[in-house]
């Protein structure tokens, strides 16, 4: 998701750390290495109980990437400190290119955006963290400055674009080890929640596609880095239904990999239901079998949907031997309107989290940074405090299979 506050679906340091980086390989593992790392169970198992970096890399002014646009401080070593602290062994950090992408054919990022991007997921990495790093707010047509839009008719120059710019993103990251993972894009689609249409969600493949070829051909540990491919608008029926999703084939990866073993991993997000979840109103605010007052349950989405939906995941891909990334979950603060809503708040994402793992998936909670009302936020990202330990704990328990 992408906006400021609650992210609604309808919208949205120096060159010498980059050449030090280059130089020691951060981390290096040879690519022979990386290979041996760990496989599909292992993976989701060590990278643990993950969150999001939301609002911040992601977030702009006038189509200009900048982290402090949408009211955030910036990103520091001690906030990622804290959140490590607090149990999180994976952070994934939303990235938007926009304006700091130069014109074509060579599509140039900004090298000062690209040292803060590298100099931000250090501060993870260096930690013995798992870090995600995606593309964001680049595909959203409400977000100034977007372009990776599935059906616009530019697809020669949108594709061109964004092979330029994952070549360079990819290069830089070459040698950090498997800690580091790779997602091509976010909630990709047309704007529209009915049907996938094409030939849109051919575009969407053919991104994946892209990203996953452009990676690999960087070489270094990208030639087999785990890498991770979204559906349409990460929803989990049209990723794992009859509609249109292909999987990207990964014929440039490194030849030391067995065979058998992927190195794909395929991205879902879960805000069902969407009522309770995201809905900015105090109507529904609780969830799940603990709750007391039906007139504020949601006639859907419970503990038997949330069970159902990560089965299908499980069936299409995590049994087939492609790990799970449920990227993104979560529910907004409605305490101001009903006081009991953090205590389901929290019920939601244990449920969440100790679901996917019942279904080998690893879960990433969504902090926008904002606490409060209609907030999704877990730290105080000025104090570094936490807001919301409840929650955190939930996750947690859920996370080790409690």
């Amino acid at each position: 998701m992408t906006s400021r506050a609650t992210k609604l679906r309808s919208v949205f340091l120096a060159a010498a750390l980059a050449a030090a980086a280059a130089v020691s390989g951060v981390g290096g593992q040879s690519p022979a290495e990386a290979a041996t790392s760990a496989g599909a169970a292992q993976v989701v198992a060590d990278m643990g109980a993950g969150w999001n970096l939301g609002n911040q890399l992601e977030a702009n002014a006038n189509g200009i990437p900048s982290e402090t646009a949408w009211g955030l401080p910036a990103v520091t070593q001690a906030l990622i400190d804290k959140v490590k602290a607090a149990g999180f062994r994976t952070i994934r950090i939303p990235v938007s290119y926009l304006g700091s992408i130069g014109a074509g054919p060579g599509y140039t990022v900004d090298a000062a955006w690209l040292n803060r991007i590298q100099q931000v997921v250090d501060y993870a990495y260096r930690r013995g963290l798992y870090v995600l790093v995606n593309m964001h707010g680049d595909g959203y047509k409400t977000v100034t400055g977007s372009w990776l839009i599935c059906d616009s008719a530019a697809q020669p120059a949108i594709k061109a674009k964004y092979q330029k710019v994952w070549q360079q993103v990819a290069a830089r990251f070459a040698g950090y080890d498997q800690h580091l993972i790779l997602e091509s894009m976010n909630e990709e689609f047309d704007g529209q929640y009915g049907t996938p249409t094409q030939p849109c969600y051919s575009n969407i493949n053919a991104y994946n596609q892209i990203f996953v070829d452009t990676v690999r051909k960087t070489g270094g540990n990208n030639s087999s880095r785990w890498l991770l491919v979204p559906g349409w608008n990460t929803n989990i029926d049209y990723t794992t239904g009859n509609y249109g999703f292909v999987l990207p084939t990964d014929q440039f990866r490194s030849s030391s990999i067995p065979a058998a073993e992927k190195r794909l991993m395929i991205s879902v997000h879960y805000y069902s239901p969407w009522d309770f979840a995201g809905e900015e109103n105090g109507t529904i605010t609780q969830w799940g079998r603990g709750a007391t007052n039906p007139a504020k349950k949601s006639t859907w989405g419970q503990e038997d949907y949330l069970d159902a939906q990560l089965k299908l995941v499980h069936d299409a891909f995590v049994a087939k031997g492609y790990p799970a990334v449920v990227g993104e979950y979560g529910s907004i603060d409605k305490s101001a309107a009903d006081p009991a809503n953090n205590r389901y708040r929290a019920d939601f994402a244990h449920a969440v989290v100790a679901t996917a793992k019942k279904y080998g998936a690893s879960t990433v909670y969504w902090d926008n940074g904002a606490n409060g009302q209609y907030g999704f936020g877990l730290f105080d990202r000025r104090s570094y405090a936490v807001t919301h330990q409840g929650i955190i704990d939930a996750i947690m328990t859920g996370a080790a299979g409690r």
